[in-house]
């Protein structure tokens, strides 16, 4: 009987990770379109490419977004 507890107990918890998880990730994606829509307008503007500026836009955003996806997660787990 205490198994089966435990195992419920480590199911809600990965439950509850998941569902935050799915949370911060939505508001990551709303940043990447903000940082990439920044990134590319003042690129272009700076006189470069629209293909250079997309690339190197979107290197840098993703980058962000990881780095912003990595942080919620282990905050999300270890808080």
């Amino acid at each position: 009987m205490a198994n089966k507890l435990v195992a419920v107990f480590l199911m809600c918890i990965v439950v509850a990770t998941a569902l935050n998880v799915h949370t911060a990730e939505a508001a990551i994606d709303e940043q990447f379109k903000a940082c990439f829509n920044t990134c590319h307008s003042e690129c272009k503007d700076g006189g470069l490419g629209t293909n250079f500026c997309e690339m190197r836009c979107d290197s840098d955003c993703s980058a962000k977004e990881v780095a912003g996806t990595l942080y919620n997660i282990r905050h999300t787990l270890f808080l």
